[in-house]
């Protein structure tokens, strides 16, 4: 059930108190705050944290982070698109000023969230559905006012893969009268909903980005081609390892190409596995821990952790990260296509977005498990020019482009990497209130 749910206005008081603790300036935001855990299974808690927008009239979002074992309410809220950053400093593109937004630290174990037990995490994404639903079945009913607002599912990474299977068991749960939400869509922001399909496009991609040669274009397809050939023949925690291997080869070839944004380079702590390191302590390292980085996590478990005032002695924000990730592994490679065909075909709305500079789950391959949807109007989205959308700093500057046909949208976001909110805020929160109707 439900625990301690704490709801408080973000008053001046609570800022200053942050600001002694860390020595940072700051301006306190208006607005309410609501935060709390619910046990979604015996012995795995999950916690949430809801920021009100002004008016009930403006949507509600949830933000899924990716990994898995990302923290949403870390990373996604302080380092995206929360209404405040890192230094405690208000986001001027803060989505908090277009819709009330939920961080939900998803699988268990991430973030704030904590299991009891060894077999209390999930391995598969079938589990982080059914947890989010039990979640989501305890905040609409505790929070009735939300029942009727629309309810959209933003997510980046990893998170776009659980996003898209949660939203289908939302689906169905609402049909069969279980979960009481006005649910309006779905976005999946670089993410990881075809494996493959991102690892099987690296090369050609650092190729024509003048980041490979002819010698490293064909070690990473070769790399690339012996995790296709695990993925089919069904091995799937052994395309995880030789994923893990592929990107040792990318960054070897690429002199540490930053698989986050190609623009930049890779820190030397993030490279290759050290003597000893299992791949799964190397992956955690790549791509877990960057969005736990030391500012963040002393943030979160120093003066955050006092204002939340709810979180067990015991539990570390971002202490069973890397457990997260390992129980995952045998489910990382497995697509997750399927699902979202289903949810088109049901009506829901889905929106892919993603960011040009990105390399882990870069366009090319979105673009090519879109094009294998069998989803009905594929072919009349696949007709379609898409549509230049200005930069909302640089008038008459193309920030993006994108195409909708029926239920399904694309957004091609430029000049931004895998981390869309905080390479292009102001062209994120632009997309956001387009897919949420509010432009």
């Amino acid at each position: 059930a439900a625990t301690m749910d704490r709801t408080a206005a973000c008053s001046l008081w609570i800022i200053l108190a942050l600001v002694a603790h860390t020595g940072l300036s700051s301006s306190p935001p208006t607005g309410k705050e609501a935060w709390s855990y619910v046990e979604v299974r015996n012995g795995a808690h999950m916690f949430w944290w809801l920021y009100y927008a002004d008016s009930l009239d403006l949507p509600l979002v949830m933000w899924l982070q990716g990994g898995p074992g990302g923290s949403g309410s870390g990373f996604g809220n302080f380092g995206e698109i929360g209404p405040l950053d890192g230094d405690l400093k208000p986001r001027k593109t803060s989505w908090v000023q277009a819709a009330s937004v939920l961080f939900v630290d998803n699988p268990v174990g991430t973030g704030f969230s904590y299991t009891d037990r060894p077999d209390g995490y999930a391995t598969d994404v079938a589990t982080v559905a059914s947890d989010m639903l039990v979640l989501l079945q305890h905040f609409f009913t505790g929070r009735a006012e939300f029942q009727s607002v629309p309810f959209y599912i933003f997510s980046e990474s990893y998170g776009g893969k659980m996003a898209a299977a949660i939203s289908l068991e939302l689906t169905k749960a609402i049909a069969q009268g279980t979960v009481k939400c006005n649910f309006a869509g779905v976005a999946l922001g670089d993410s990881w909903i075809s494996p493959l399909d991102s690892v099987m496009t690296w090369g050609p991609y650092l190729y024509t980005t003048s980041l490979l040669d002819d010698h490293g274009l064909e070690e990473v397809s070769s790399a690339a081609e012996a995790v296709k050939q695990a993925v089919e023949q069904q091995q799937f925690q052994k395309a995880t390892e030789l994923w893990s291997v592929a990107e040792t080869v990318v960054e070897q070839n690429t002199n540490g190409v930053n698989f986050y944004n190609i623009l930049t380079q890779e820190p030397d702590e993030r490279r290759a596995s050290v003597a000893g390191e299992d791949f799964v302590s190397l992956q955690a390292r790549r791509h877990v821990r960057p969005l736990h980085e030391q500012s963040l996590s002393e943030l979160m478990n120093g003066p955050i952790r006092k204002k939340l005032g709810l979180i067990p002695r015991n539990v570390t924000w971002g202490g069973q990260a890397e457990d997260v990730f390992s129980n995952m592994a045998g489910d990382f490679m497995r697509p997750v296509v399927d699902v979202v065909d289903q949810l088109l075909t049901a009506g829901v709305n889905v929106t892919v977005y993603n960011g040009q500079l990105d390399l882990i789950v870069d366009t090319m391959g979105q673009e090519l498990w879109v094009k294998r949807l069998k989803w009905e109007g594929l072919a009349g989205f696949n007709e379609m020019r898409w549509t230049p959308l200005d930069d909302p700093m640089f008038p008459g500057v193309t920030g993006a482009f994108c195409k909708t046909y029926k239920n399904f949208a694309f957004y091609w976001i430029l000049r931004a990497g895998h981390m869309i909110p905080s390479d292009q805020g102001p062209m994120a929160l632009q997309m956001m209130r387009m897919i949420t109707h509010q432009v």
